[in-house]
């Protein structure tokens, strides 16, 4: 029997009519990370890496080594040479933009717009009229039948800085 380049086989003695294939998975261990997850509904967390012959002895061992001490819903094994991660230097990539003003509606033509808008809606509000002046109605030889009022939902907001009520009427 050749000795293995792991002391845990060299410890084993096995006895001498172990078939070569057999020894050969031995000799060829993975690592395995290992994810923990404490309670149901966590997140996994990375606790630790293994030393295992295949993914169901590594899970195994990592229940041995990572679930009797704390508490354990679930164990993730991975082979690490699966796990894929940037390398350290491509660093720039996670540089922040400190520069966000590109969210922010200041810069834009239509502030003003905007603004005057939001004014006039709070007026409208305010006023209890939730919808601008009505416009005359068009002349027609047909006498108009009034439309039925659709139900409408009020949504109440916070006061203004005028501490008037405020709300939104919706129609449907």
């Amino acid at each position: 029997m050749s000795s293995s380049l792991d002391p845990r086989i060299n410890r084993l003695d096995l006895p001498a009519g172990t078939s070569e294939i057999h020894q050969e998975l031995l000799d060829h261990w993975q690592n395995y990370e290992v994810f923990q997850q404490q309670k149901r509904g966590d997140q996994h967390v990375h606790v630790g890496a293994i030393h295992a012959p295949n993914p169901e002895m590594a899970l195994i061992l990592a229940k041995e080594q990572f679930g009797r001490r704390e508490q354990c819903a679930n164990l993730w094994v991975v082979r690490s040479q699966d796990v894929y991660a940037t390398a350290y230097e491509d660093d720039d990539m996670f540089q922040h933009a400190f520069d966000k003003s590109y969210r922010e509606g200041n810069g834009y033509k239509v502030r003003d717009t905007i603004e005057s808008f939001k004014a006039r809606l709070y007026e409208l509000i305010d006023n209890g009229r939730h919808t601008p002046a009505a416009q005359p109605a068009p002349v027609t030889e047909a006498p108009l039948t009034p439309a039925p009022v659709p139900p409408a939902h009020v949504i109440v907001l916070p006061p203004g800085a005028d501490n008037k009520p405020r709300k939104i009427i919706l129609r449907k």
